[in-house]
């Protein structure tokens, strides 16, 4: 039963994504050249990536205890709601191609927060310390993708985008 809150993720991150525009899409499957470390932890994002999406087929959600229940609602709520806000606005980038609209104004990465906090919140509602687990090195991976996605904008916006990096933080 832990795929079914699946569905609302992958219908998001590829369904609204792809009625948004193709450009969305393409820009979204794009990974920036990677470097050093950041070879291998890309492999360890997928892998990770991968395990949280098979793992959450052999796992339950869980209702009891209620507090946990209803936090991990929330957070998993939270999660699907940044999820579409960011989805929308990284479907809608400025003319000069820098994302600096909605939720693009708070985090450099909101994508990618929503992701964790998602994630975070299907760890909650199955109870799972190893989903956990892999959730954390999904994440902790994800900071090497992220530093080389923020070469390659140095690398094509120069300035413009040093000075959105002056603005606004990284991940919160």
């Amino acid at each position: 039963m832990g795929f079914l809150l699946l569905l609302p993720f992958l219908f998001i991150r590829f369904g609204l994504l792809a009625l948004l525009g193709k450009g969305a899409v393409a820009r979204a499957a794009y990974f920036a050249p990677l470097i050093g470390k950041e070879k291998a932890a890309y492999w360890i994002y997928q892998a990770s990536n991968a395990a949280i999406f098979l793992y959450l087929f052999f796992l339950k959600i869980t209702a009891a205890p209620a507090p946990l229940f209803y936090t991990g609602a929330v957070v998993y709520a939270t999660g699907l709601i940044l999820l579409v806000v960011s989805v929308i606005n990284f479907a809608s980038p400025s003319e000069s191609g820098i994302n600096q609209n909605g939720l693009y104004r708070l985090s450099r990465n909101p994508m990618y927060v929503a992701y964790f906090i998602f994630f975070l919140g299907c760890a909650l509602l199955t109870h799972s310390w190893l989903l956990l687990g892999f959730v954390l090195i999904f994440q902790a991976s994800s900071h090497f993708i992220i530093r080389s996605e923020e070469r390659w904008c140095l690398a094509q916006f120069g300035d413009a985008y040093r000075q959105y990096m002056k603005k606004v933080r990284r991940y919160l």
